[in-house]
């Protein structure tokens, strides 16, 4: 009888797998647009500017823009693409050209950020155990490559959605 009932259970969870799956892929798009949108906001404090300095000036993607922004614009300027890049994750829900493009910029956003890791100074500290040890700034990077991953769904689901709304299989 317990045997029964425990079939029962997994049975109605295995039915239930598209329903869990739509409330994930929810969490993960729009967890993802509060973290980006977050983000972009706190780029317009003079903490966060002084903060991301550090990072940016060693990029090879970033370090260009110090020959004609300061500090503070570079911020501000990145604070508009990552705020634009929520929004226009949001805008899926009207337009999934706009979420593909959003889904897309977070992606790109994400990859400069992990590459961080590889050209910021002091990011790997010495083996702690045996175990290649991340200092503060590189364990604070590392949260990225999950936001990579979500932004990367966020455009495949955009782009799914502009496939089958154009019938095209």
């Amino acid at each position: 009888m317990r045997g029964k009932s425990l079939n029962n259970s997994v049975s109605h969870i295995l039915q239930s797998t598209d329903h869990i799956t739509a409330v994930g892929n929810a969490i993960v798009r729009y967890g993802l647009v509060v973290v980006i949108a977050w983000i972009g906001l706190m780029k317009f404090t003079a903490s966060e500017a002084m903060r991301i300095s550090q990072f940016t000036s060693h990029s090879p993607f970033m370090s260009w823009l110090n020959g004609f922004l300061s500090i503070r614009a570079q911020s501000n300027v990145i604070g508009v693409i990552e705020i634009l890049t929520a929004v226009l994750i949001v805008l899926n829900v009207v337009s999934p050209r706009l979420g593909a493009v959003g889904g897309a910029l977070g992606a790109l956003l994400f990859v400069i950020t992990l590459s961080f890791l590889f050209t910021t100074p002091g990011i790997g500290d010495s083996a702690a155990g045996g175990f290649p040890a991340l200092s503060r700034l590189g364990e604070f990077l590392l949260k990225d490559l999950v936001l990579l991953g979500a932004s990367i769904l966020a455009l495949g689901q955009s782009l799914t959605a502009i496939r089958l709304s154009s019938g095209v299989d």
